[in-house]
């Protein structure tokens, strides 16, 4: 089970979830989405929060509030976290999250530590707390089903990109093509290259002999 919760709408149109357990966290490592960034409390057990940005954005895009809520809702997850003030919190990319053979199920590494951040929470802030939890809504996701269709999707839309690539380079190529037809066109119908009826009236030749000098 997945428990999804609305970001204040100060943060923007966000949603935040959270798996039941870890086996549940399990899932979510390994079927998150390129604009997920994941929340746990530093150096201590608690829920795994995912906070799912919109398409194109990165984690540098979350503004405060976003950053508040994710926080206090990845604390008040935590039991020995919950209990104590000065909680770190840190927070990267789903995409860093790193999963080994020998992990225990739910645990995570990261592949590029410099790409972890931290927030400091003081205390826990039942306001924000409360009014997330008034937003959570259970739901048991096919979370496997929904990144495949992510993944055909974005390959629907690279064969898209590619397709009209490829139409633009044919328009390029037949504009090219004409450009250079006209060009040669023009070539061929210099004035100084040309003989007018007028010259070969003037010239007092016979048909004959002008067909002459042609050959």
């Amino acid at each position: 089970m997945v428990f999804y919760f609305k970001a204040r709408p100060d943060a923007g149109d966000y949603t935040i979830f959270m798996g039941l357990d870890k086996f549940e966290n399990e899932e979510l490592i390994k079927y998150g989405f390129p604009e997920d960034v994941w929340f746990h409390v530093d150096k201590m057990s608690s829920a795994h929060v995912y906070l799912r940005l919109h398409k194109g954005q990165g984690f540098d895009d979350i503004n405060e509030g976003g950053l508040e809520d994710c926080a206090q809702l990845v604390k008040a997850n935590s039991i020995q976290g919950n209990k104590v003030n000065n909680v770190d919190v840190v927070y990267t990319p789903w995409s860093n999250l790193k999963k080994t053979a020998p992990m225990d199920v739910g645990q995570v590494g990261f592949h590029n530590p410099k790409m972890v951040r931290t927030i400091r929470v003081e205390k826990r802030v039942n306001d924000i707390v409360n009014r997330l939890n008034k937003t959570k809504v259970e739901r048991t996701p096919d979370l496997r089903a929904e990144r495949e269709a992510v993944n055909a999707a974005e390959r629907a839309e690279r064969k898209q990109h590619l397709r009209e690539k490829k139409k633009r380079e044919e328009i390029e190529r037949l504009e090219k093509e004409r450009q250079a037809e006209m060009r040669s066109y023009k070539g061929l119908m210099v004035t100084d290259k040309m003989t007018s009826n007028k010259d070969i009236a003037s010239s007092n030749k016979s048909l004959q002999e002008l067909e002459d000098d042609f050959m």
